[in-house]
């Protein structure tokens, strides 16, 4: 660790309300109050990432239960890293609120790998890559159906597996590696230790690559989608009098099911993400003044993607909501059951005691 960099960490004067606007909405967020609001808002998105864990592992569940993950892997993937997203934020943000005192190697590790938020945003970071990726799959299958089904392999959707967890990992370390360090027991970590020219071009790659690119690519891709879709249902009126093929239209409900899912979750995407990049780029060139009330209230709506995500999923996804509703019923009719013989115990119960007059 050099002089220069803790000289930068005891300055005062180095840590303004833009810098830790920018810690704050890229890894460490401890810096913005001690104990006070920041700790409670923590607290809260401890709540929330550890609701978030417990719903996508449900959808992981349903989705093997519904026979689904070999037809929509790449949804899978999705949730996939949803979940480790929510697991080691959770994990992040206990050790934040558990006030750990940092040192040695393993305290530079620890570091590194949970307290700098690193293996979260990897998770994050990929995750945002497979909702491009399963917005040009479903493009590709309805818009060019025939090219789709000649020219489309399954490694080729593996590899978009692979190179989402591997661009996730890699855009993640660049920036968590050469930017963290321990300093008197306190991890340090995130955009703030880039220097400013360095945290403008960090900005703008990550809102161009993440967030542009990705809107780019809903407008795009669903748009097309819906005038196809739209084509094919003209199509079918025409054709209702003629004997209708079961598999086939249950085949078409069900792909349905995923556009309409995958549209909302990109809209979703694109409403709760716009605020925090638009309050970071406009704290960056001084257009407004730095509000801790309003950084926590962006950041808190951005991490409401991540949980109801997998509700968008239970609730729209047909194969998914199938498998839920049958959980909730099988364990209502649990219960039934067990009150049914309960009652009767007691009911035989009360007979023996009363015995015969």
């Amino acid at each position: 660790m050099s002089t220069e960099q803790d000289s930068t960490f005891d300055d005062p004067i180095e840590t303004t309300p833009a810098d830790v606007a920018h810690q704050t909405t890229g890894f460490r967020m401890t810096s913005l109050s001690s104990r006070g609001a920041g700790y409670y808002f923590q607290c809260l998105l401890l709540l929330i990432t550890v609701v978030a864990a417990a719903a996508n592992r449900l959808v992981l569940y349903a989705m093997v239960a519904a026979k689904q993950l070999k037809k929509h892997v790449l949804i899978f993937n999705l949730n996939a890293l949803d979940l480790v997203n929510c697991l080691f934020l959770s994990v992040s943000f206990s050790l934040e609120l558990s006030n750990i005192y940092l040192s040695g190697t393993s305290g530079y590790w620890l570091c590194l790998i949970l307290l700098s938020y690193a293996v979260s945003w990897a998770a994050l970071y990929g995750s945002l890559i497979s909702l491009a990726a399963i917005s040009i799959e479903r493009y590709l299958k309805v818009v060019h159906h025939v090219w789709t089904k000649n020219k489309l392999r399954n490694w080729m959707i593996y590899s978009a597996m692979a190179f989402a967890w591997v661009a996730g990992i890699v855009c993640s370390a660049s920036v968590a590696i050469p930017t963290t360090s321990v300093v008197n027991g306190v991890c340090h970590s995130g955009t703030l230790f880039l220097s400013p020219t360095g945290r403008k071009a960090y900005w703008i790659w990550d809102f161009l690559s993440f967030y542009v690119t990705n809107l780019f690519l809903f407008i795009y891709c669903y748009g097309r989608i819906l005038v196809v879709i739209r084509r094919q249902a003209r199509v079918m009126a025409a054709h209702s009098g003629q004997a209708s093929n079961t598999a086939q239209d249950q085949s078409s409900r069900i792909q349905t099911s995923v556009i309409k899912t995958m549209t909302i979750v990109s809209v979703w995407f694109a409403v709760t993400c716009a605020p925090v990049y638009i309050y970071t780029f406009l704290l960056d060139y001084n257009a407004v003044l730095f509000d801790e009330n309003v950084l926590f209230t962006l950041v808190f709506i951005s991490y409401l993607y991540t949980i109801i995500n997998p509700f968008i999923f239970a609730t729209k996804f047909v194969p998914v909501k199938r498998v839920l509703l049958g959980l909730i019923l099988c364990k209502k009719n649990t219960q039934a059951a067990e009150n049914s013989i309960n009652t009767s115990i007691r009911f035989v119960n009360r007979a023996q005691n009363v015995g015969p007059t």
